[in-house]
């Protein structure tokens, strides 16, 4: 069973509002950003199955032989996505030799893999071929990079086996297989990051329920790595603990992240049908801080992402974590006086010297600053959406848009662009349109 090759590209997400909330039925409104996971599918006549991840540095191989033996426990057909497959998680531990407990970021990513190929594949003949997957996303931060490698892994996969078209006509098959693997690294997600990583642009989420915002505002955010590691599944935990621990204080709080969600929903809505005005800002600020308050109440805050808060605040700024928390990242609102490069530069300045690491965001990665090997990035929430491509990556001249190896330095600093001119969509135009 010889493949085509296929060229996957996937965003990463923020969360604006309803963190750890919307895993208990709150609503949660997320949106996709320009940072992206990359992943090139390669049928082989080599008889292997083989997986690069040189963000990890990572490189797996196996032999068909050995994988057929694992067939006999996937059941199903690939078509259909059924509850997470406990036999095959156990059969694929042992397979990996990772019978504990505890997994690191390599073997979660080598089961999610693993889980998706099996499963994809299982009912018919087991193809030879060789994944690469590249991230600008980092790890452990909460900007998604888990769900953006699985929506990668499920729609490539499923591409590869004919079980969805090629361009997309829609996301649900591989918003499904991505949420699986979201399962098997995270444990209970809440399925908010696949489903920004499969459908890109601003989406309202409540359980288990999407609905795109076709019309938002153009908001301009600093992003910031606190370059503290976290493991979501352990905060998420950490937080079910708590509301069973309390449950007539803080199920309260859950509802008011709620309201939170439902109100910033709202002013965006009314942004972009009457004149921007400074109250606008205001009551999005207001929003933010008491988001955060909730959010150091449910225990995910960290001592790096109160110090983002405070130094922010001091330049009349508001912050507050985003995604799982426990450092990570934090997003801070920006004024459209607060972008200008002089202002945007003294803002980042104070952050480094304080402690991070900040990272500017656009829609074009045009490079604001670069200090002590961080780079600083400003700029807006993207409206990005998976891509899939047969052709491969348009790539500016002289630049490299594939690179599944070379030395870490190579990797660092290739140029990496989109599978097509443009990843952002205007609001309106349909989410698959843009692919090739």
């Amino acid at each position: 069973m010889q493949l085509k090759d296929v060229f996957v590209s996937a965003p990463g997400k923020a969360i604006l509002h309803g963190e750890h909330a919307v895993v208990h039925g709150k609503v949660a409104l997320a949106v996709s950003l320009n940072l992206r996971t990359y992943l090139h599918l390669k049928g082989t006549t080599t008889g292997n199955v083989c997986i690069n991840l040189p963000n990890i540095d990572t490189f797996f191989c196996w032999d068909l032989a050995e994988l057929k033996k694992l067939i006999a426990y996937c059941c199903g057909k690939r078509e259909e996505v059924k509850r997470l497959d406990g036999e095959l998680i156990t059969r694929l531990r042992e397979f990996i030799d990772v019978t504990n407990g505890n997994l690191d970021t390599c073997n979660m990513a080598i089961l999610a893999f693993l889980y998706i190929y099996l499963s994809v594949f299982g009912s018919g003949e087991l193809p030879s071929l060789k994944v690469s997957v590249w991230s600008e996303l980092p790890t452990g931060t909460g900007l998604g990079s888990s769900a953006a490698y699985s929506v990668c892994l499920a729609a490539a996969l499923l591409c590869a086996s004919g079980a969805i078209p090629t361009p997309l006509k829609d996301g649900d098959n591989t918003a499904s297989w991505a949420f699986q693997g979201e399962m098997i690294i995270h444990g209970n997600p809440s399925g908010v990051d696949n489903a920004v990583g499969t459908w890109g642009g601003m989406l309202r989420f409540l359980a288990g329920k999407i609905i795109p915002l076709s019309r938002v505002p153009l908001l301009r955010i600093l992003l910031t790595n606190t370059r503290v590691p976290r493991s979501t599944k352990v905060l998420v935990a950490g937080v079910k603990d708590k509301i069973n621990k309390f449950p007539s204080i803080m199920t309260p709080v859950l509802d008011s992240v709620d309201a939170v969600a439902c109100t910033c929903e709202k002013v965006l809505s009314e942004m972009t049908c009457e004149p921007i005005t400074g109250e606008h800002y205001n009551i999005l600020e207001e929003l933010i801080d008491i988001n955060q308050h909730h959010l150091n109440v449910m225990g995910v805050g960290h001592p790096s992402l109160d110090i983002l808060c405070r130094v922010t605040l001091t330049r009349g700024l508001h912050s507050k974590l985003t995604g799982a928390g426990g450092g990570g990242c934090g997003i801070t609102l920006l004024r459209p006086e607060d972008v200008h490069l002089a202002t945007a530069g003294e803002i980042c300045a104070t952050l480094l010297s304080a402690f991070v690491s900040p990272h500017r965001q656009s829609q074009h990665h045009e490079l604001l600053s670069v200090m002590k090997d961080c780079m600083i990035l400003l700029g807006v929430f993207a409206l990005s959406t998976a891509q899939v491509s047969h052709s491969g990556f348009s790539a500016p001249s002289g630049s490299s848009a594939f690179v599944p190896s070379g030395s870490q330095s190579e990797r660092q600093h290739s140029p990496i662009t989109p599978l097509t001119p443009s990843m952002s969509r205007s609001p309106g135009t349909p989410l698959w349109s843009l692919l090739s």
